[in-house]
């Protein structure tokens, strides 16, 4: 069966964010102060990790291997922070 699920995260530089296989991601917001992941997943599918890196507006960005997935503000738009997945 085919749902969005809403995935929370803490601002760090690097996480990790258990999926189903194959979750299609859908958009990065935040939800009463909190950043989260929105993905379209398959349930049936079985569960892999799929790795996230922030940077921060102004930030150096030394990886090659990533995919951009969304930018979204906090503090009133005082801190702007990008979303990569790892590829």
């Amino acid at each position: 069966m085919k749902t969005i699920w809403k995935y929370k995260f803490d601002i760090q530089d690097d996480f990790v964010i258990e999926m189903p296989k194959n979750a299609n991601i859908l958009t990065v917001q935040i939800q009463h102060d909190i950043p989260c992941i929105w993905a379209l997943v398959e349930t049936e599918n079985s569960i892999e990790d799929r790795h996230f890196k922030l940077f921060g507006t102004g930030h150096q960005m030394y990886y090659i291997d990533i995919k951009y997935v969304g930018t979204f503000q906090m503090r009133t738009g005082n801190l702007i922070f990008h979303l990569f997945e790892k590829l």
